[in-house]
């Protein structure tokens, strides 16, 4: 069975909808492959994904300051 998906814009973000099996939705973004939450509604579903990318956002700067940070050098 198919579910139906909806892509939706809030002005601010643009997510899409999923029918879970469950009930309510499954939310991703197409402009942020990493974001995956989930919403019981459109109200729900742009509160969680902001959230979402909120932590994303913190996690890659996290990686990033730990791919980045000079490593000190040895003494020979």
């Amino acid at each position: 069975m198919l579910r139906k998906r909806y892509t939706v814009s809030n002005g601010k973000r643009v997510v899409t909808l999923e029918e879970a099996e469950e009930g309510g939705f499954i939310v991703t973004s197409p402009l942020d492959p990493e974001l995956i939450t989930e919403a019981e509604s459109l109200a729900e579903a742009f509160e969680n994904a902001a959230d979402a990318l909120g932590a994303l956002r913190r996690s890659r700067a996290t990686l990033l300051r730990k791919l980045t940070v000079p490593r000190a050098r040895s003494r020979s």
